[in-house]
């Protein structure tokens, strides 16, 4: 009897064995920056027109660059007008992000931004007085606008919003979408710096490694030395600083990121923020509003919120530049 189990046994034929999976590449340039994909599958799963197409769509929705976006013409009208999922979604975070930080994260702050010349259009001569700057904030704030069944409000023809802060993570969080319809299961997605992961490095099954930048060294073979590495399997990574977008004004230095309460860039001790999230929307948002804190309120704040771990690059009284993190970011960090 053992003989014939063995004999039917040796009979049978061997498992098939899955080939093994293949890194498969999509780069290029969109939203004024670049963008890559890096999935494994045992085929190509994906096209870089596929890509294109969900970008063109984005943007048609997302982009104050596009006049005929619907983010350009919410600004343009009067009262609001019906919006398509894109901007559902990403002014539904918007309000549950500036609700949560108590309005530090603010996307109707676009009259601000626009005022202090990082605007999608040419700035104004000189900087903006008090009076200006007064006459802007009554247009600013998040009760001002309202999303109900599709229709986005807006309370003042005045009132203008800006996704620039939300809308590359969200970016990101489509293409990822776009790649787990197609059943992949390890891919690596990155626009402009934003990441977000899935998986591992494929066939030596090695966690993803993402790199953090500093502020500039002063050399110009590494302008943005990378000061950090983390390895993951899931979840997004996005950065907010004030060491790349700026310009100089005389002795004053004009940060792109704007104070919604007081309508005046950003002045605290905080160079960048690094944040995990599990997808790159909420990370992308969050980035930015940890930024306007100031270090201690924002560590505190992050250290007590669930799935949100964050990194900090700041100035010390000294002028010398250190950093700190959450618990969590310091295990993605070993």
């Amino acid at each position: 009897m053992r003989f014939l189990l063995l004999f039917l046994f040796a009979s049978l034929p061997p498992l098939a064995r899955k080939p093994p999976l293949t890194p498969f590449h999509i780069r290029g340039f969109a939203q004024g920056t670049s963008y890559q994909i890096t999935y494994y599958a045992e085929d190509s799963l994906i096209s870089k027109a596929q890509v294109a197409y969900i970008f063109a769509q984005l943007d048609s929705s997302l982009s104050l660059y596009k006049p005929y976006s619907l983010i350009s013409q919410f600004n343009r009208s009067e009262n609001g007008l019906p919006v398509d999922r894109h901007l559902s979604k990403v002014v539904r975070k918007a309000q549950q992000v500036s609700e949560k930080t108590v309005g530090t994260f603010d996307i109707t702050v676009a009259p601000l931004v626009q005022a202090w010349g990082f605007g999608a259009s040419p700035p104004a001569t000189g900087l903006p007085d008090s009076v200006a700057i007064k006459a802007l904030l009554a247009c600013v704030g998040t009760d001002k606008i309202r999303l109900r069944h599709g229709y986005l409000h807006k309370d003042k023809p005045c009132v203008r919003i800006d996704v620039n802060g939300i809308a590359q993570g969200y970016t990101v969080d489509v293409l990822a979408g776009l790649l787990e319809q197609r059943g992949i299961q390890n891919y690596l997605v990155e626009v402009g710096g934003e990441v977000r992961v899935k998986g591992t490095k494929q066939p030596g099954g090695q966690p993803m490694a993402i790199g953090i930048e500093g502020p500039a060294s002063g050399s110009p073979d590494d302008p943005y030395p990378i000061r950090k590495i983390i390895r993951l399997s899931k979840g997004a990574v996005t950065t907010s600083g004030n060491y790349r977008k700026f310009y100089q004004s005389g002795n004053q230095r004009i940060s792109h990121l704007i104070d919604p309460k007081t309508g005046y860039p950003l002045k605290n001790e905080l160079i960048s923020v690094t944040v995990w999230a599990k997808d790159a929307m909420t990370a992308d948002a969050y980035d930015n509003a940890l930024m306007g804190m100031g270090l201690e309120k924002a560590l505190r704040f992050a250290s007590r919120q669930h799935s949100l771990e964050a990194y900090f690059i700041y100035q010390t009284p000294n002028g010398s530049v250190a950093d700190t993190a959450t618990s969590g970011f310091y295990r993605l960090m070993q």
